[in-house]
């Protein structure tokens, strides 16, 4: 039992791990449009994306520190909200980060999926 427990713990370490490494490519295709973080929360959790405010903020704060977003407070409505946007840099990663993801998916299909070519 212990030993189920232990493989159970390292596989979601490594689950987490694929995860962390998709967030960014995730985050900037959702963010051709104005969105305040707790949207992309519920739009990345309606597409089977789970993912915490504590690591989307940080994750968006850093984003824009490196250029790739942008962002403006919004204080209509009850409650004032920072929206984020993908900036013209964010979008030339952003189709970058998709080739490179695509690459990557069809290596790894080949080498997961059996495929001999």
């Amino acid at each position: 039992m212990m030993n189920d427990r232990r493989q159970s713990n390292i596989q979601e370490k490594l689950s987490q791990e694929i995860r962390r490494g998709i967030l960014v490519l995730a985050t900037l295709s959702q963010l051709g449009e104005p969105k305040y973080g707790y949207a992309l929360i519920e739009e990345f959790s309606r597409q089977g994306l789970e993912i915490e405010q504590g690591t989307l903020y940080p994750l968006l704060r850093r984003l824009e520190e490196q250029g790739l977003l942008q962002s403006e407070w919004n204080v209509e409505g009850s409650r004032p909200r920072r929206y984020y946007m993908i900036s013209s840099v964010g979008l030339e990663v952003l189709q970058d980060l998709i080739t490179e993801w695509q690459q990557t998916v069809e290596v790894m299909d080949h080498l997961i999926g059996g495929s001999p070519d």
